[in-house]
């Protein structure tokens, strides 16, 4: 299951860096700015991954010069506090906007 979760992050970080590197013409982000953001996306992803109550298949993740939003949904409001506290410690973050919302259980 560890590598399944290994695999899914590096493939998104993948194709974040390869997003980013082809959309790089079009933003006139230097690439720098654009790597440092798929880095930032990368370690997101991965206390979105790491976190035991994070549906992290259920969770999106955009970064934005250091702009972080998450849009999905989460079990409970402590959930979705612990994640942007954690993500709000990553270096270069300048912002975490929260647009997760609480799933109802049924």
């Amino acid at each position: 299951m560890k590598k399944i979760v290994l695999f899914v992050v590096l493939m998104v970080f993948g194709l974040a860096l390869f997003s980013v590197c082809a959309n790089a013409s079009i933003t006139g982000e230097t690439a720098g700015e654009n790597i440092d953001d798929a880095t930032m996306h990368a370690k997101v992803n991965a206390i979105v991954v790491k976190d035991p109550d994070a549906h992290y298949l259920r969770i999106d993740v955009t970064v934005t010069q250091g702009d972080v939003v998450l849009t999905g949904f989460v079990n409970n409001m402590q959930t979705e506090e612990r994640l942007v506290a954690k993500i709000r410690e990553i270096k270069g973050i300048k912002s975490v906007k929260s647009l997760l919302k609480i799933e109802e259980r049924k």
